[in-house]
């Protein structure tokens, strides 16, 4: 596996920015709820993004050795009023260009906390790019608007989680992700409508040890087929895996079970 660049990675959360910006701008209600986030409004969902940012934004202009309260991060919750599509989308947009202006500054090696895996600032901005990737889906989802990912960042933000899986399962107490080891079960994600050279295809593997995986086309326990966007989507249980375009092949509970089991993060 190969991370992508990091300016590309700050490339892409200025355009998703941008792109979620232009949800809002649509005339979308902010009150409507998201229908795979339905504890969020669209004005939740985008608050809960730009805090983020903002939140990554405090740590690495401050080369934090430890975590940052959120109640520390300056203005992070957003406007104070609430329904003010204009203040909101002022607000994220100032959000967005401190981010990757932050980012931009440090550089992928610049010593950072981070709750996973490398403690550097080009943790965050992989992190942050795909965070926002997948919540404009979310956004895009409760406004009725169409929803397209660069096949590069699409393909990223699968490995990304599935690091992320893989390290909570291996590091952390969490319940769910114990319930992940067991008997040998695999599951193949095969996008069908990339470039070869992303080699776009994938084989997670759950056995008594935890869970491993790679990119490659194997036979597996279970394979899960379509477009790669809507792979990812439902991979990140943001789509149905009945979802046109998508084909479930093989032991369809053993992907259930994998989804019910990687719902944090």
């Amino acid at each position: 596996m190969t991370l992508l660049a990091h300016d590309r990675y700050c490339d892409e959360i200025d355009l998703q920015v941008q792109q979620l910006r232009a949800v809002v701008a649509s005339g979308a209600d902010l009150a409507a709820t998201v229908p795979t986030c339905p504890e969020w409004s669209l004005e939740d969902l985008v608050r809960h993004m730009g805090g983020a940012l903002r939140w990554v934004d405090t740590l690495v202009r401050a080369r934090a050795q430890e975590n940052i309260p959120v109640e520390q991060v300056p203005f992070g919750a957003g406007p104070q009023e609430r329904g003010d599509a204009a203040a909101l989308d002022k607000w994220f947009a100032e959000t967005g260009e401190l981010a990757v202006a932050a980012l931009r500054e440090a550089g992928a090696g610049t010593p950072v906390w981070t709750w996973a895996g490398s403690l550097d600032s080009g943790f965050w901005a992989r992190r942050m790019a795909h965070e926002i990737t997948v919540h404009r889906a979310d956004a895009t989802l409760a406004a009725g608007l169409p929803y397209e990912v660069a096949p590069d960042i699409a393909a990223d933000a699968l490995d990304e989680w599935l690091l992320l899986v893989e390290w909570v399962q291996r590091n952390e107490a969490h319940p769910a992700a114990a319930e992940l080891r067991g008997p040998g079960r695999s599951i193949h994600l095969h996008a069908t409508d990339t470039d070869p050279a992303l080699n776009a295809e994938w084989i997670v593997e759950l056995g008594e040890e935890g869970v491993g995986w790679r990119r490659g086309h194997e036979k597996a326990t279970v394979a899960l087929r379509g477009p790669l966007t809507s792979v990812l989507l439902a991979f990140y249980r943001r789509l149905p895996l009945d979802a046109p375009g998508l084909e479930v092949l093989g032991e369809r509970a053993v992907l259930e079970f994998w989804l019910e089991r990687t719902s944090f993060g």
